[in-house]
């Protein structure tokens, strides 16, 4: 059930269309099983995308509403989940009102399949599942609910099915951001972000690790590691798999693949200066060097009042203020996803505010 989040991306946005492509069989993507239950209803594969970061208010569901706004607009059949399954408000940032059938209602049996709980939200090409509001067992279903919960939604026909995370590292989230192609990571430029977002890359892979796990003695160092304090003395993902490689070399070289394998995507939200800009470099120079991970900077998002007197109207800021900066963010970003590039440093000295 675990994807592979590949590949490079785009920066060079508006000039040429979003592309189509298929990308589980590019990549790897999602599960065997996953894969063999689409073949056999003869569905369009397409692609999984979930934005997370751990911290709360850093820009997730407007982040994923506005993604998946940009990609609708290039004709593109998409479907936002909001996969909080305790808060859920990605409606609110569509302007709609709660749906009468949600994730909830597939998680407690009243209905039998997700797709019924899709509702269109006035944009074209653009469909919408809510999650669980105001429902306190909802917040953490059961193994078997949430597995036939992340196996309906690898069944969905659809060209881009983008996921809206709730805060936080729980395993449920985790998994959620693990069966995606590609994860999307949203951080501000505040101490606190960035020290989540960094918490929530090594919560990612210790959780791969222990799903790939085999060995009851290797799954409890993973679950020992998840400690600062651990006797083991590991601190990184990388620490986790020299330890495992002297207990079992060719586990160890798994996990290695595995981890190469994962490539979160970064996003910069709410940037005022060029520094906050530079962050999204620096947090990756760090990943790959004190980590071994890689972590690809996809764009940012610059400040703009816009957004809130959008959200404030109820209304997606792409489709009110289509020519602000904040707009053209997404757009990059968006175009970034599909293409597989990155943020370049020479675009940053060509076209970034100087403030």
């Amino acid at each position: 059930m675990i994807g592979k989040y590949g590949g490079r991306m785009d920066y060079k946005i508006g000039c040429s269309p979003l592309g189509s492509r298929n990308p589980r069989t590019e990549n790897g993507g999602s599960s065997k099983l996953g894969m063999q239950q689409r073949n056999s209803a003869n569905l369009t594969r397409g692609e999984i995308w979930a934005v997370g970061g751990g911290k709360g208010g850093t820009g997730k569901s407007f982040l994923a509403a506005n993604v998946g706004i940009a990609l609708s607009n290039q004709g593109k059949r998409v479907l936002l989940i909001d996969a909080d399954l305790g808060c859920a408000n990605l409606h609110t940032c569509l302007g709609i009102d709660y749906p009468e059938a949600t994730l909830s209602d597939l998680l407690t049996g009243r209905i039998k399949r997700i797709e019924q709980a899709i509702v269109p939200t006035g944009i074209r090409h653009l469909s919408l599942i809510s999650g669980a509001q105001d429902i306190l067992e909802m917040a953490n279903p059961k193994h078997a609910q949430k597995m036939r919960l992340l196996r309906q939604i690898q069944e969905l026909d659809m060209e881009y099915i983008i996921l809206d995370l709730g805060a936080g590292t729980s395993f449920n989230i985790l998994d959620f951001f693990l069966i995606a192609d590609q994860g999307i990571l949203a951080v501000l430029p505040e101490p606190t972000s960035i020290e989540n977002v960094y918490r929530f890359i090594k919560s990612v892979f210790y959780r791969k690790f222990r799903k790939i796990a085999r060995e009851d003695s290797v799954k409890e160092i993973i679950a020992k590691a998840m400690d600062q304090k651990n006797e083991y003395g590991i601190k990184t993902p990388y620490d986790l798999i020299e330890q495992v490689a002297r207990m079992d070399e060719a586990v160890g070289e798994q996990l290695k693949k595995e981890m190469y394998g994962l490539r979160p995507k970064l996003v910069v939200n709410q940037v005022r200066s060029r520094d906050d800009i530079t962050l999204g470099f620096s947090m990756r120079s760090s990943c790959t060097k004190y980590f071994g991970i890689t972590v690809e900077y996809v764009g940012y998002v610059e400040y703009d009042d816009h957004v809130w007197q959008a959200t404030k109207r109820r209304r997606p800021m792409l489709t009110e203020y289509p020519m602000s900066n904040s707009a053209r963010g997404i757009q990059k970003v968006a175009a970034n996803l599909v293409k597989r590039e990155q943020l370049t440093i020479d675009y940053l000295l060509d076209t970034a505010p100087r403030r």
